[in-house]
């Protein structure tokens, strides 16, 4: 039996209005994570360790970054005319409108389906920090016969009513949808739980073409909230693949299973954070079998001369002289002096921080520096002159706030 042949397209131009200040300069999904990551890594990663390797990138707004990303890091070799991550920003052939939404920027891009012939065409978002093995996915999609499978995963039925609810059949076909739903319909088997849709889909080609024009006509631009809904009221098999059955190689027992992070907020994206952390995380990254592919660069190991360091991820590059540093991820190229005490603390690359400063709860973005004795994160009245404070109580210094101060710095070490 021939293998089927999979398109990819990453729907990746999420501006992440509520991750601000971290998308000031870059969209979401190019937001780092994690010690040598960014957010699109994570999607990237579960297609190509699922085998899947022809993958378009559809980019929006404030791409440069993301595209820079991609070229640096996700060029594959020239094996094969199939084998490709290729990044496609708005081409504007319809009018002079940017995507109007998930399923307008598909079909702006149909001739690329079109053109690659594919058996079934995958659309998965950018903007989730998960593992799975799509390829389970792919062969309950043949098994069903299905038209279209909607990844969905099961929540609580409390947790329920903030998202889009699938209602399922016991063979698992879909049967409608409800948007937020004040009492949200429980799962067929497990009246505890509810299904609600990743925003993953596996479709048949000409059928996603055909809804796609469907969707165009009648100017609706949304995958889950028209595309999908129409489908399944004009009876087309749609179905739902339960995420929590997807059995990835290499998890570990302590592992959260089927762990997926919307990671759309400041607080939602430091708790993700934080789950990585510790002797026995909810979300291992050291995962040799299913890795997630890091970003590549020509920075030394990191250098510790001294401090005290516990439950921490350290990247390459870092230089530590001293003090304290608990429950904290430092990104590339940070430089922390002596005396400094940072705690529950997210330091992204080439950040400088000066002696004796204390940080608690805060991210601090690339190409920043934190003032010798400078405190950030014990008096919300003097740091509102110095950082953005989100909702959470989270502080964040942006992007390059510092940059004159820290490009100074640098010439000195």
């Amino acid at each position: 039996m021939a293998l089927p042949k999979v398109l990819a397209i990453v729907l990746a131009g999420g501006k992440g209005e509520r991750l601000f200040p971290l998308t000031s300069f870059r969209s979401k999904p190019s937001v780092p994570f994690g010690g040598k990551y960014r957010i699109v890594d994570f999607v990237l990663s579960n297609l190509v360790n699922s085998q899947i390797y022809s993958i378009y990138l559809l980019v929006q707004y404030k791409s440069q970054s993301l595209i820079e990303h991609i070229r640096q890091n996700w060029g594959f070799s020239s094996v094969g005319r199939d084998h490709f991550v290729t990044v496609v920003p708005p081409q504007m052939r319809m009018g002079p409108e940017w995507f109007q939404g998930t399923a307008d920027a598909v079909f702006q891009n149909s001739a690329l389906i079109k053109e690659h012939k594919p058996d079934y065409v995958l659309i998965f978002g950018a903007d989730h920090i998960y593992r799975m093995d799509i390829r389970q996915m792919i062969e309950f999609h043949i098994e069903k016969n299905a038209e279209v499978t909607v990844a969905a995963r099961p929540v609580s039925i409390k947790e329920a009513s903030s998202f889009g609810v699938i209602i399922t059949q016991a063979d698992c076909k879909i049967a409608g949808f409800q948007e937020k739903p004040k009492d949200p319909i429980p799962m067929p088997d497990n009246p505890e739980m509810a299904f609600v849709s990743m925003g993953n889909y596996i479709f048949n080609s000409e059928v996603l073409i055909d809804a796609l024009i469907r969707a165009e006509k009648k100017k609706q631009h949304d995958f889950g909230a028209h595309v999908i809904p129409e489908l399944v009221e004009r009876g087309c098999k749609v179905y739902s693949y339960d995420f929590a059955k997807n059995k990835v190689p290499g998890i570990r027992e302590y592992e959260e299973r089927g762990y997926w992070r919307d990671v759309g907020t400041i607080r939602a994206y430091f708790e993700a954070h934080m789950d990585m952390l510790g002797e026995k995380p909810v979300f291992e990254i050291f995962n040799t079998i299913w890795p997630i592919y890091p970003s590549k660069n020509d920075t030394p190991p990191a250098k510790i001369f001294d401090g005290k360091i516990k439950n921490c991820i350290i990247s390459d590059g870092t230089i530590i002289n001293g003090g304290k540093i608990e429950n904290s991820i430092i990104r590339n190229g940070v430089i922390i002096e002596k005396g400094v005490e940072i705690r529950d603390s997210l330091i992204m690359d080439n950040v400088i921080i000066k002696e004796n400063s204390k940080l608690y709860r805060v991210v601090v973005d690339k190409q920043n520096i934190i003032y010798e004795g400078e405190e950030i994160g014990f008096n919300q009245e003097k740091d509102r002159f110095k950082c953005h404070i989100d909702s959470s109580g989270i502080r964040i210094i942006p992007r390059a706030a510092r940059y004159k101060d820290w490009f100074k710095e640098i010439e000195h070490v």
